[in-house]
């Protein structure tokens, strides 16, 4: 067998582990709709997802081209970089994050990789760290410092992050809609688990929009709302925008947000990738017997749940990095793991979510990196002394109008419905419901 996701820590069996989560979970979800809900025992375990197509799909960046040019998955001052008292891992890919990193040290925002080295070697870790989780200047910024897995374990933030179930589910106390029956009976007009089931997408990056994807594989249909700015990173929608439409909305903007909160008020599903009370900040309100998926880095608990986080900065502040590296320079897992493993666990609690309360209050839906990377860390079969990685595969890629994505992770689906459609092209408006 190939050497798929090869590492230290064994990210195959998180990578597929996540994915059955997903079928498992889209097979309760036919039967609900098709005929009576058998117990868990009784039923048969879903074909086994292929490592070949998982793995391609967990490093979907490293397959991603347009019209066959590859694509660079980290900006100049993303990545590790030496302090005086060790390592921290940055993340600028973002011109805002860029800019807010520059503030953090004190040097122009045009400034290049070996001089942002240079500086970033004349200064503490643990300080550059507290400092971008503070005020501006420089707060906003993306930077962790590196930790060894014992210490990133006994920590504050390491126990809070590492703590209770992978994917939370709560109900809300609330008054039964009608929305989730509206949404029931369009599933049975449909032959696929999810056909009828409205989902607002406002997340980026990797997790949130791997979790929408995977939902509107399973038929539902899903609308991407982004701000105008900053502007999603081209590539990075294409490479998980697959099977949904994407639109335009400020939020900000009084008559956009109104048009926000009629499409939420038509949704079965809402996904955010915000910090906690970010969407209730911006004045959106989610409706009774709504669905809510979110996504965090650090999770609802713990001195670092309000900081932001990114797959490689919770790889780094985890003990990850240092395990994945070598000669105490760290290193990083062979894919986005955290991420899209992440995403498929969100997808599955909401699949779950919509099964089992049909006609009941709204139920809230939530994952984290940090959570995620503890799973990892928890599993046995560690291999440091692990061949290197196989290349994914380009097999498992299909290419349309000169883009190359990453076919499915899930069994029975060889293509997303359609491709991404170009950041921001689509209307602020459903489709219409299947007929019943």
């Amino acid at each position: 067998m190939e050497p798929w996701l090869a590492a230290h820590l064994p990210v195959l069996d998180l990578a597929l582990d996540a994915v059955r989560a997903v079928q498992r979970a889209s097979a309760r979800a036919g039967r609900r709709v098709n005929g009576p809900v058998a117990s868990d025992a009784a039923r048969p375990d879903p074909v086994h997802p292929d490592p070949a197509r998982v793995a391609t799909a967990f490093a979907s960046d490293r397959v991603f081209a347009l019209d066959g040019r590859p694509m660079e998955a980290f900006a100049p001052l993303s990545g590790f970089f030496r302090t005086s008292d060790g390592w921290v891992r940055t993340h600028a890919n973002y011109p805002h994050h860029r800019s807010r990193l520059t503030a953090l040290v004190g040097l122009p925002d045009d400034v290049g990789r070996p001089a942002f080295a240079q500086r970033l070697a004349e200064l503490a870790g643990q300080d550059l760290e507290d400092r971008a989780a503070g005020p501006e200047p420089g707060g906003g910024a993306i930077v962790a410092r590196v930790r060894t897995e014992q210490e990133w374990r006994t920590s504050a933030p390491g126990r809070a992050s590492s703590s209770g179930p992978l994917v939370r589910t709560a109900r809300r106390a609330e008054p039964t809609g009608a929305r989730r029956r509206r949404a029931a009976e369009a599933r049975r007009s449909g032959a696929a688990p999810l056909a009828g089931v409205r989902v607002l997408d406002l997340t980026r990056v990797i997790a949130g929009p791997v979790a929408t994807r995977t939902l509107a594989l399973l038929g539902a249909d899903v609308l991407r709302v982004d701000p105008p700015a900053p502007a999603e990173i081209e590539w990075q929608h294409l490479d998980s925008g697959q099977g949904k439409r994407s639109t335009v909305l400020d939020l900000r903007d009084g008559s956009d947000r109104r048009i926000a909160q009629e499409l939420l008020d038509a949704a079965d599903v809402l996904v955010t990738g915000y910090r906690p009370g970010a969407v209730e900040a911006l004045g959106l309100e989610a409706p009774r017997g709504v669905v809510t998926g979110r996504v965090s880095a650090w999770g609802d608990t713990g001195p670092w749940a309000g900081r932001r986080g990114f797959d490689s900065i919770v790889q780094a502040a985890s003990g990850i990095a240092l395990l994945e590296g070598q000669d105490g320079v760290p290193g990083a897992l062979p894919a986005q793991a955290l991420d899209h493993a992440s995403g498929y666990l969100l997808a599955a609690g909401i699949v779950d979510a919509l099964t089992r309360t049909d006609d009941g209050p709204g139920v809230d839906v939530s994952v984290s990196l940090a959570r995620t990377a503890a799973w990892l860390l928890d599993l046995p079969g560690r291999d440091p002394l692990h061949p290197a990685a196989a290349k994914a595969s380009a097999g498992e890629t299909v290419t349309h109008a000169g883009v190359t994505t990453a076919r499915p992770a899930l069994p029975d689906h060889d293509d997303y419905a359609h491709p991404a459609h170009r950041w921001g092209t689509d209307a602020p408006t459903w489709r219409p419901t299947p007929p019943r």
